[in-house]
């Protein structure tokens, strides 16, 4: 039995402080690139968390000591933190309650167009797909199973805190926003040393 690893967080308080103080780790923002334009810390680079996974090995040449891992509620900043970690860089910390707590905090952020979060489009599809065969069951014997289907779906991505419904909803354009160059990222990282 292998034992479980303890993520170390950082508060949006205390990154806060250091951020005001001159002393800000590296911020590495592991959100969507349309997630990022959105909204996001000051200073954050913007490394999608399949981007930070595909390209770990190269990006632990540029990274300081302290990494602090943002994401929107701290669940992809945890997944990130265990692929850098596996890669062998220490000093990780993800921020606790991620974007939402920051915002909710007072605390800055540079803002680009507005468009809606994932788990507000998630509920809009889900809720339009099982209003939908709801309806269309009343007519159509069995369409309402897939209004079913779409239930079961929530319940595991809330038992499993994933979604898979977010993940494909992710990849539409809308989403995706300009797509993240990992050479100009770590270039970034090199001239912020």
């Amino acid at each position: 039995m292998s034992a479980e690893r303890t993520v170390q967080s950082i508060t949006p308080a205390v990154l806060h402080r250091l951020v005001q103080e001159g002393r800000a780790p590296r911020l590495l923002d592991v959100r969507t690139p349309g997630e990022f334009r959105t909204t996001h810390i000051p200073g954050s680079y913007n490394v999608p968390l399949h981007t930070l996974r595909e390209h770990r090995a190269e990006l632990l040449n540029h990274l300081d000591e302290e990494v602090v891992l943002v994401c929107r509620s701290g669940q992809r900043a945890r997944e990130a933190e265990q692929a850098l970690a596996q890669a062998g860089l220490p000093n990780l910390r993800v921020l606790e309650g991620g974007m939402n707590a920051w915002e909710a905090a007072g605390a800055p952020v540079e803002r680009g167009p507005e468009r809606w979060d994932m788990e507000r489009q998630v509920r809009l599809v889900a809720g339009s797909i099982v209003l939908t065969t709801g309806l269309v069951g009343v007519l159509v014997p069995g369409v309402h199973l897939i209004g079913a289907a779409v239930g079961a779906g929530l319940t595991y991505a809330a038992l499993s805190n994933s979604c898979a419904m977010g993940v494909l909803l992710s990849k539409l354009p809308y989403n995706r926003g300009p797509r993240t160059d990992i050479r100009a990222v770590i270039a970034e990282l090199r001239s912020a040393s």
